[in-house]
């Protein structure tokens, strides 16, 4: 029996996320794993934000993807423009019932089923710094770290490599 336990059950999971929000992030974590990226929920920014999604691409890049799942959802929402300064592309994934020309052209578009996505507009690049891109890649190590030993830990389960 745990007598202690260090965070909570599902780091993924802390109830702001609405059903239809964990759908859409289903279907995009399926189609950039299928691209051989690297993902992240719910992820601390140095600013204080959280970002929905951020992604690790195989050449190094990081992707943020914000998800949205109605138009008062992206109305009310005026942080996402911040996330620029910690990503090399800034993405919008949303689902089929909310219009998709609510987001802007200067960003990156998913559509998501829950069952996977379609990139629909490419995400304009602007690159990190040299620095910025050490701080977000330590940053998302560290945090990815933290979770599998929690998940170790919440599992009695060791996770390996193979």
């Amino acid at each position: 029996m745990t007598i202690v336990q260090i965070g909570p059950s599902n780091p993924l999971i802390d109830g702001r996320q609405s059903g239809r929000a964990m759908m859409v992030r289903r279907g995009v974590q399926i189609l950039l794993n299928e691209m051989r990226h690297t993902l992240l929920p719910e992820l601390t920014l140095a600013n204080g934000r959280r970002a929905d999604l951020v992604s690790l691409t195989d050449k190094g890049e990081i992707w943020i993807i914000e998800i949205k799942t109605s138009i008062e959802d992206f109305r009310v929402d005026r942080k996402w423009p911040d996330y620029r300064h910690f990503c090399d592309r800034l993405l919008f994934a949303t689902h089929n019932q909310v219009p998709l020309d609510i987001f802007p052209q200067d960003c990156g578009l998913l559509l998501s089923d829950g069952y996977g996505a379609h990139l629909l507009r490419e995400a304009p690049e602007h690159r990190l710094s040299a620095a910025q891109r050490k701080s977000m890649t330590l940053s998302f190590a560290r945090i990815a770290a933290q979770r599998l030993l929690a998940a170790e830990w919440a599992t009695g389960q060791t996770f390996g490599d193979g």
